[in-house]
């Protein structure tokens, strides 16, 4: 199987195992910035030069190879499960893609015939009740992710677990998880533990966040889009995300991690 969506710097100074929805193109821009001293001019999730990643082909070897004998720094970021299926839906689901297309073509027309899902349109100024349509949205993927129906689940709302195992079943080893929550500090640690060819100073890294503006921007505190059922749902998809990696099931108001990360526990957790 090999490592799916892992990325390396070409000078090889570090490996990030890509989990959506957690700060992949601000993480990406840093990588290639460390090689080269510049930005990747566009969504670095587009750039097929300047960054080994194990979609290009040519990478795969290298990538194995630095990985199965664990030659550098590896590590990934994960981020609060009820505001990464909230930023899902907005994004993917109720956002305008960069193509200026609606995202998978004929997802959301699916969506709306037959789960109900209202997503607005940018030329009303996407109005719909948001809360209605986020917690069918909910449905929609619980059923991808326990029945994979009406389609298999999409990487932007499958488990952070499931994405951060694939690295450590096919031989794999992570040097640290940090959460988004945490940005810089988690960033800081990864590259004060690497050399990297340019220097960088996390503090003027601006964010890259690719999905920003193209949709609705959410109405209500990140606690009024789950009533008991949401939760319930929530904790069904995402159980093993908010144990391993700390994060509040009680609270979905409070996005902050409440305990550190044990890198046993998720070795030996997604490691089975």
């Amino acid at each position: 199987m090999g490592f799916p969506g892992t990325w390396m710097t070409e000078s090889e100074s570090v490996v990030y195992r890509v989990v959506p929805k957690c700060a992949c193109s601000t993480i990406g821009q840093i990588m290639y910035y460390s090689d080269h001293g510049e930005f990747f001019d566009g969504d670095i999730h587009d750039a097929k030069g300047g960054m080994h990643k194990w979609a290009l082909e040519d990478s795969q070897p290298l990538i194995t190879a630095n990985i199965e004998s664990h030659k550098s720094y590896a590590f990934t970021c994960v981020r609060n499960p009820y505001t990464r299926i909230l930023s899902s839906f907005f994004d993917k689901i109720c956002g305008i893609q960069r193509n200026g297309k609606r995202y998978r073509g004929n997802l959301v027309p699916l969506l709306i015939q037959k789960y109900g899902i209202e997503v607005g349109d940018p030329e009303t100024g996407f109005e719909f009740d948001q809360i209605k349509s986020f917690r069918r949205f909910l449905l929609f993927a619980r059923d991808t992710i326990r029945w994979r129906r009406p389609m298999e689940p999409d990487i932007h709302w499958s488990a952070m677990s499931g994405h951060i195992s694939t690295f450590i079943v096919n031989g794999g080893k992570y040097d640290r998880i940090f959460w988004t929550e945490h940005f810089n500090d988690g960033m800081k640690a990864v590259l004060d533990e690497i050399e990297t060819p340019k220097p960088v100073d996390i503090t003027k890294i601006p964010r890259f966040n690719e999905s920003e503006g193209h949709g609705p921007k959410r109405a209500f505190p990140v606690e009024d889009y789950f009533d008991d059922l949401s939760m319930h749902l929530v904790y069904e998809i995402y159980k093993r995300d908010f144990q391993l990696f700390k994060y509040d099931f009680e609270d979905p108001s409070n996005k902050m991690p409440t305990g550190e990360i044990d890198l046993t526990e998720v070795h030996a957790k997604l490691g089975e």
